[in-house]
């Protein structure tokens, strides 16, 4: 949440580039905006190459002259520091600034994220830049907010990055002998005399192809995913460190991009003072799919309301197929996006390119530059909509009773690791868990293993390969305290640097789980096992866990194979609370029965119980509770109300047990009694 006095509302607006455009159209692009009740706009997001032509000169008439020309029409402003990509003239007089790919390649001026993040060139010309830009804005009173550079990303492998990463290393691990300790350098005849022998795992050294990247020295390729991380963070710090000298009480974020994994989002979040995050799911994906990264986008500031920064109001244009979204979509998914916790709905682009990769990705004015188009009468509408709600649900937060534990570095390890199988995806094994709660309208709270987990009933960590230091004893304090723990086959299996944790898998969760996993077999892919749960025979893929009980009772065993009669599902009474393994990866009906029960068990309530095609969430603030219906299905649904309240859009009032009819796309935004 853009925590300001200045916002009254939810603000409605995007990405505003008229320095592609000559000056007439602006006083057009004014009117349009104020059609389609647009209030707030992102500025000069890549402008550098206008705002520094040269190394010693800095123009910023036009961007005054936009500046002016905003605050004449009330518009708020998400000004940038317009460092997302630098200009020519750097690269060619500064060529450390280029990057480097992980094959060696030195890359030359041109795409985007196309700078070096140890590039003393890069650093020193980008906080300069922010520097000019705040000190000459800082009295403009209709700035709500800083946007640092765009969309962080990419990794570089070069001489800057080499040498930066050795540094980051001796700062971690204080010694060599320590380095070769966590690195496991007795491998291969690997070991480091000195911090001068680390080179960067690139395809050079450790890094090969196997269908998917992977690497020969996992903890070397994930440090330096942490080094590249923290690479790219330094760089936004040094930009805010200048923003809050200048203007301290300005509010600083940079736009995520929701389950982005290259970069760890959870240590991202500690430096930024809102969280706001750019949604543009694939053609084709489910509903839960941005339900989950909204979560997770949620979760990062342990509930506070986040800014949905970018959005296409029509078609996306890096798909391979750019289907159009279809009529109510747009408001539909913008909908979604503040029933889990947004308190902005923004596009890119609010006029459509005529050049170069975005000139096939919609704006709110599209290429025939007028009113008379679909999708801008769907914009216009929704921004009726949005100024009739006013600030009803700002600040909102949703109360959940389940976690479900996220965590980047164990992301990166997993997917690293030179087996056992290609098929492992940890966010599609989060998915399918989270996708089991979203289908009966559960509220979930995406968490770190940082978060505390007391305050919840059910606490989900699914595939937690590495249970990192600590995190075992937050674990057992919890079961023991009375909580519900579920985790997943390989789990347990490495500590944080992805050394395995001897005396049996899974390692530090023995204990908890009562179990000790012997073996681990890779199912290929179109194979598998299969057990019984609920009376149905259901799916064992992926892997399957050869465990033995060490006081845990099997619920389920395998059916086929070497291992008939092995559990696959387990449950151990630990302390006051109760700790389940599932040793496989099963099918979709199994985990919607599965964790549906312990959730009835557990007396964990939907907040709204509705066919399967519409979800419900639930907002809360001092203002009221505020239920949120979103029928995503084709065809009209019906809801049949368990509490009373008044619709925000329609102002129709219902009491429970009314039925609401919803159309297909439809929203319904309750403000309970």
């Amino acid at each position: 949440m853009i925590e300001s006095k200045k916002v009254k509302k939810v603000l409605y607006g995007g990405d505003y580039n008229p320095e592609q455009w000559p000056e007439d159209i602006w006083q057009e692009d004014m009117r349009l905006f104020k059609l389609a009740h647009i209030d707030v706009v992102t500025i000069s997001v890549f402008s550098w190459a206008k705002l520094q032509p040269s190394e010693d000169t800095y123009d910023f008439s036009q961007l005054d002259k936009i500046m002016a020309l905003v605050k004449e029409n009330n518009l708020s402003v998400c000004l940038a520091t317009a460092t997302a990509a630098h200009p020519a003239w750097m690269a060619r007089k500064y060529p450390d600034i280029l990057r480097v790919e992980h094959n060696g390649m030195k890359r030359a001026f041109g795409s985007r994220h196309n700078s070096c993040p140890n590039s003393p060139t890069y650093r020193k010309y980008s906080v300069a830049l922010a520097a000019k830009i705040a000190e000459r804005y800082k009295d403009y009173e209709n700035i709500v907010s800083w946007h640092v550079s765009n969309e962080y990303g990419g990794e570089c492998y070069c001489e800057n990055c080499q040498k930066a990463f050795r540094v980051w290393l001796k700062n971690r691990y204080k010694t060599i002998d320590e380095l070769n300790r966590v690195w496991n350098t007795a491998f291969w005849s690997h070991t480091m005399y000195d911090f001068d022998d680390v080179v960067v795992p690139d395809l050079r050294s450790e890094e090969f192809h196997w269908e998917r990247m992977r690497t020969n020295f996992q903890g070397i390729s994930l440090d330096y995913k942490r080094f590249i991380s923290y690479s790219l963070q330094e760089c936004y710090r040094l930009e805010k460190a200048e923003l809050k000298r200048i203007t301290p009480d300005m509010p600083v974020t940079t736009n995520l991009m929701g389950f982005y994994k290259p970069l760890d989002y959870q240590s991202w979040a500690e430096d930024m003072d809102f969280i706001s995050w750019d949604n543009y799911p694939a053609v084709g994906a489910g509903k839960e799919d941005a339900a989950m990264t909204h979560d997770m986008m949620r979760g990062l500031k342990q509930g506070k309301a986040f800014c949905l920064m970018e959005q296409t109001p029509g078609v996306s244009n890096w798909h391979i197929y750019c289907s159009l979204k279809r009529p109510g979509v747009m408001r539909l998914w913008s909908y979604q996006a503040i029933a889990h916790g947004s308190d902005t709905v923004m596009f890119f682009q609010m006029r459509r390119s005529i050049g170069a990769c975005e000139k096939f990705h919609s704006g709110v004015i599209e290429h025939v530059g007028t009113e008379n188009t679909r999708i801008f009468r769907e914009v216009t509408a929704l921004g009726k909509e949005l100024d009739l709600i006013g600030s009803a649900f700002l600040g909102a937060r949703t109360k959940a009773e389940v976690a479900i534990v996220f965590d980047w570095e164990n992301w990166w390890a997993v997917e690293l690791s030179a087996g056992p199988s290609k098929l492992i995806n940890y966010h599609s094994e989060v998915m399918t868990y989270y996708r089991a709660f979203a289908k009966q309208n559960i509220s979930v709270d995406m968490v770190s293993v940082k978060d505390d987990l007391l305050s919840y009933k059910l606490v989900v960590a699914p595939l937690l390969y590495m249970c990192k230091d600590g995190f075992d004893e937050k674990i057992r304090a919890y079961v023991k305290n009375g909580g519900v723990f579920v985790t997943s086959y390989f789990s347990g299996i490495v500590e944080d640097h992805d050394l395995v944790v001897t005396g049996g898998y899974p390692g530090r969760l023995r204990d908890i789980l009562g179990i000790w996993v012997e073996e681990c077999d890779a199912i290929p892919e179109g194979m598998g096992n299969s057990f019984s749960y609920g009376n149905k025979k259901r799916s064992a893929t992926i892997m399957c866990d050869l465990l033995h009980l060490e006081g845990a009772k099997a619920l389920s065993t395998y059916e086929e194979d070497f291992y008939v009669g092995m559990p696959a599902l387990t449950l151990n009474e630990f302390g006051n609370g109760k700790a389940y393994y599932v040793a496989t990866r099963s099918d979709e009906e199994f985990y919607d029965d599965f964790l549906g029960g312990i959730c009835n068990e557990l007396m964990i309530q939907s907040v709204q119980k509705a066919p399967l095609n519409v979800e419900a969430t639930l907002r809360e603030n001092e203002n009221g509770q505020f239920l949120f219906l979103l029928n995503h299905g084709e065809d009209a649904e019906t809801v049949v109300l368990e509490r009373g309240g008044t619709d925000l859009i329609s102002g129709k009032k219902y009491e429970a047990p009314d039925s609401a009819v919803m159309e297909k796309k439809d929203v319904i935004i309750l403000k309970l009694s």
